[in-house]
């Protein structure tokens, strides 16, 4: 279990995170939702050390990192650990997209090419674009790179895979192609802490559902507890601004 506690960033006077703490199981599927500039995007951010986090913890197999001063050696081993799908996909425009998918394991892990694409082919057909190993990326659709996007991060075996808001770059007829490919990794166990806005997905996927909002948890608990039954006021009228038939008692 991967433990994350008290998490807080300001940028300026801005506070951010306000002491933000996760729990992830090996193979959970956690669902962050909330308004925006809650602070879920900024939170993944500094639990992949793409944002230096002002204080907070990870703790995982009994070790204790303290993410605003642990050493380049440490962010190195932990972020070989996590995969991170952004919003943009990412893509370099000049390589194909084999050559995106093997970029981290021929860099970043000193994986022999052969060996590499190997393991890309495989995590291409995974999400369904190995047809498509040899185009650039301005050939595909947005939700064909994203598809890439994925098959990159999981070709490099990762223990977590974040997910920041993968289909919000996507026109609506998109979605679906890129919810079908995290659905199947889900079903095959994959470890994902996810931010979305797609309520649909994550009743059908998440083990657990996070609402945020100001920079703290406000609730969390399964799917039922936080879509069907919220206990929290905030949270009612979150859900009840983006879910209309649903009808909360606030």
């Amino acid at each position: 279990m991967i433990e994350i506690k008290g998490v807080k960033k300001k940028f300026g006077e801005n506070e951010i995170l306000k002491g933000v703490d996760l729990n992830v199981e090996k193979g959970e599927v956690i669902v962050i939702i909330g308004p925006s500039g809650s602070g879920k995007t900024t939170f993944l951010r500094c639990i992949s050390f793409l944002e230096r986090a002002d204080e907070g913890v990870w703790e995982e197999d009994g070790e204790k990192i303290e993410l605003n001063s642990t050493s380049k050696k440490k962010i190195s081993e932990i972020r070989k650990k996590e995969g991170f799908v952004f919003q943009n996909y990412n893509l370099f425009a000049n390589k194909t997209v084999l050559e995106n998918v093997t970029l981290g394991l021929t860099v970043g892990r000193h994986v022999h090419k052969a060996e590499a694409e190997k393991l890309a082919r495989s995590a291409l057909k995974k999400v369904g674009m190995l047809e498509k190993e040899n185009f650039y990326p301005n050939a595909l659709s947005g939700g064909q790179q994203q598809r890439v996007a994925i098959a990159r991060a999981v070709v490099l075996n990762p223990e977590i895979i974040l997910f920041d808001e993968p289909t919000s770059a996507l026109d609506p007829e998109l979605v679906g192609e890129v919810l079908k490919v995290m659905k199947e990794l889900a079903k095959d166990g994959a470890t994902m802490v996810i931010v979305t806005h797609e309520l649909s997905f994550a009743r059908d996927v998440a083990t657990k559902i996070i609402f945020m909002d100001g920079g703290y948890v406000v609730e969390e608990g399964t799917s039922n507890e936080i879509l069907v039954s919220p206990k929290e006021e905030r949270t009612k009228r979150f859900l009840r601004r983006i879910l209309p038939d649903f009808n909360y008692s606030i």
